[in-house]
């Protein structure tokens, strides 16, 4: 078997596919981190799956699952339809990230929710915020030239950004504006006057009694110039020259590495030229998340641990590592307390995440949500049980426990001197010592989920 060594900076190394050598070989970690980045965690079974089917076949099954999803997310959709708040909303989304068949389409869909991100608190409606969410996870892994075309038809995005009405008399540049610098090409890319005609080519456009209409007559037919180009544009070709230009795919693919690579530094232009070129070929976003999830780079050193997990993640990896359901109403609430809630993204940029994830503020507050996961009572009842989970694969100890847990959360990436010092803590906590297996395995559990570690995805 050929030895390779890492060439992160090299983009034909980067973005070849990945190959278990000696040097790197498919291991628990990398079960472990695919799961982490292309889903919400895993359970016990699901890791052993992986390590079994190894990286490439673990990807084609992300990507394409063999359950009925279609079904799955038929039911779901049905369910969240008849939701009457948004509140319930919330709900119901965290129990189909927890019992998705498709974990990828699910963390796609999160992923989108802060790009294009719209609050239901200016919408005030839960009928067109369900739409809304429906509307990213249909075009999640598709083209983006579907989705960004959907969101300038989306009302709940018209009405969040206070582009609900647009007149030729007086056009309103409340989505021009997001659009250009936030959806598509960035900041400082387009002047005042740009804004100004694209917002003409929306004139016309208007949210009336939830629905999106158009009144000719309030178009704007005239020539307008814009980022270069003159004609009598309209709302889609608008978008269609802003998806041409170059700087619109590279910041696409700039954002999807921060999500599923690295958000430690920012990716030089020449390692991510390949996937910039191909991604302006045809919008693919299955293509270009394919890419890096099969890549050499994903699976190097240079991006493990690389991520803070968000809320979400930080709490349904403990759910799903335990095979359990929890009252996802219960679990909103938390994670709203802790800086992530669902259907309200604080502005149009969405989460800024990375660092801003953790202070001291929200580091307590994740103690205690772990805590209150595990304790066996309260608000999530008995529904994780760390022992129960444990007995179940055949680790009935407290010594046995304690080492399929660091497995299961952390794959085995734990300095002995931690794990020595975690195992004592459990045992000796409250003077229960080895007379209460469970209650010191449920601290174990506890202290591993608040170890540094487990917050970096």
């Amino acid at each position: 078997m050929a030895v390779h060594i890492e060439k992160p900076s090299d983009p034909s190394w980067a973005w070849a596919a990945y190959e278990p050598d000696a040097l790197r070989p498919w291991n628990l970690a990398g079960a472990g981190h695919l799961c982490r980045r292309a889903a919400f965690g895993a359970d016990w079974d699901q890791l052993q799956r992986a390590l079994s089917d190894g990286p490439q076949r673990t990807v084609d099954n992300l990507l394409s699952p063999h359950a009925d999803t279609g079904a799955f997310n038929l039911a779901y959709d049905d369910y969240e339809a008849a939701a009457g708040s948004v509140d319930e909303l919330r709900a119901w989304w965290l129990r189909r990230m927890i019992h998705t068949p498709h974990p990828l389409l699910e963390k796609m869909t999160l992923f989108w929710h802060s790009y294009f991100a719209t609050s239901g608190a200016q919408v005030k409606n839960a009928r067109l915020m369900g739409q809304h969410i429906r509307l990213l996870r249909g075009r999640a892994l598709g083209s983006f030239e579907s989705l960004l075309q959907g969101i300038s038809r989306d009302p709940a995005v018209l009405i969040w950004l206070g582009a609900d009405a647009n007149r030729k008399a007086l056009p309103n540049e409340n989505f021009a504006r997001p659009l250009i610098e936030t959806f598509a090409i960035g900041p400082g890319r387009s002047t005042e006057k740009d804004i100004q005609e694209a917002s003409r080519a929306f004139t016309g456009w208007f949210v009336l009694r939830d629905e999106l209409r158009y009144i000719p007559r309030e178009h704007d037919n005239g020539i307008k110039h814009f980022l270069g180009q003159e004609g009598d544009f309209t709302r889609d070709d608008v978008v269609q020259i802003l998806l041409e230009q170059p700087v619109t795919s590279e910041r696409l693919v700039r954002k999807l590495y921060r999500w599923l690579m690295s958000e430690t530094e920012e990716p030089d232009a020449i390692l991510i030229a390949p996937l910039v070129e191909s991604f302006a070929k045809d919008y693919s976003v299955s293509r270009l998340v394919e890419t890096m999830l099969r890549s050499n780079l994903f699976f190097s050193s240079a991006v493990s641990r690389r991520r803070i997990k968000c809320p979400v993640e930080f709490a349904l990896g403990i759910v799903k590592g335990l095979e359990g359901m929890v009252s996802t109403t219960q679990l909103a609430q938390d994670l709203a307390g802790l800086g992530q809630n669902l259907y309200h993204p604080p502005t149009v940029k969405g989460w800024t995440g990375a660092r801003h994830w953790i202070n001291s503020a929200t580091m307590i507050g994740r103690y205690n949500l772990a805590s209150a996961l595990l304790q066996g009572s309260g608000p999530y009842a008995d529904e994780l049980s760390p022992p129960a989970v444990a007995q179940k694969h055949g680790r009935s100890t407290f010594e046995s426990a304690a080492r399929f847990l660091i497995g299961l959360f952390l794959q085995d990436d734990l300095d002995s001197n931690v794990y020595d010092m975690l195992v004592k803590t459990a045992q000796t906590a409250d003077g229960a010592g080895n007379d209460d297996p469970a209650g010191g395995i449920r601290r174990f559990a506890h202290a591993v989920i608040t170890l540094p570690e487990f917050h970096l995805a």
